[in-house]
């Protein structure tokens, strides 16, 4: 199944260039406070899907294009994001202010993002005020945990995975802590749609590539990664427990470079979705912490 967040926070599935509302049938209060229907789904969904597909059977579709996709998880228990995953992007990195760990993502660890920062396929990327710097994309791959726990092994890891999305991983380059500058609202576009592990392509099948107006800017499989995806769930999960609907951003490969207010991001991953982004000049968030 594609498993979408559509309008005023009702859950859908998508076939085709249509979507089925299932908001009712799944027991999801769209209006509920927080917005935790997805998740309530994602963790429901054994019991749930025998009457979501019944539902596809006879229930009316919907154009796409008649509806507002939001970024399919939007109050997940936590974003977990993994640094210098590629070995080229550290290259690249290191070629540019040195300042960039030689160890990856493999000795670093993961960092959180905050849930504020998710954003939809219909929402723009809105740019702080922060004069003389630069602001940059990084193309990444959502994986979505739908069975959590704790201490999971590499190799039971695969079996946690509800599903995959787009991601992209929006930062200011420079010298703060790297959460600081990857937090701000609209820095972690996920979507369009949830594809769940049965309709989707085998982990270590998987390549994505993000390009700016038209242009390639970045193109990785995941064979290239330096922590693979039953790693990332192994070692996030030694830490913390892995809850349903989490989601974890596998870092970015080679490529990356600066956006700018008029900027057409295109981002796609073959069998998982694509998503087209407008980025736009916002007026605040400047703080005299950026004023470096």
């Amino acid at each position: 199944m594609k498993l979408a967040s559509f309008d005023d926070r009702r859950i859908g599935v998508v076939e085709g260039d249509t979507i089925v509302d299932v908001t009712a049938v799944a027991g999801v209060d769209s209006a509920a406070w927080p917005p935790t229907g997805m998740v309530e789904l994602i963790a429901n969904i054994e019991r749930l899907k025998p009457a979501i597909l019944a539902h596809l059977d006879t229930a009316p579709r919907i154009p796409l294009e008649a509806v507002r996709l939001r970024t399919p998880i939007e109050w997940p228990n936590k974003v977990i994001a993994y640094p210098s995953n590629f070995h080229a992007h550290i290259e690249e990195m290191k070629s540019r202010n040195g300042a960039v760990s030689t160890f990856g993502a493999a000795g670093q660890g993961f960092f959180l993002k905050p849930s504020s920062s998710l954003s939809g396929p219909g929402d723009p990327i809105v740019l702080p005020a922060v004069p003389g710097r630069e602001i940059h994309h990084e193309c990444e791959l959502a994986i979505v945990i739908g069975r959590g726990g704790r201490d999971i092994s590499r190799e039971d890891a695969l079996d946690h995975i509800f599903g995959y999305s787009c991601l992209v991983d929006v930062v200011i380059r420079g010298k703060e802590e790297r959460v600081m500058r990857k937090a701000f609202d609209s820095f972690c576009p996920v979507g369009p749609w949830i594809t769940t592990v049965d309709e989707a392509p085998a982990h270590d099948a998987i390549e994505m590539q993000l390009s700016i107006n038209g242009e390639l800017r970045q193109h990785a499989a995941m064979t290239q990664l330096i922590v693979d995806i039953p790693e990332m769930i192994a070692m996030a999960s030694s830490v913390t427990t892995l809850e349903p609907g989490d989601i974890i951003a596998s870092g970015t490969p080679a490529g990356v470079g600066p956006i700018a207010d008029g900027d057409r991001l295109h981002i796609a991953i073959p069998g998982v979705g694509e998503m087209n982004l407008d980025v736009r000049q916002g007026d605040g968030g400047w703080h005299k912490v950026w004023d470096k």
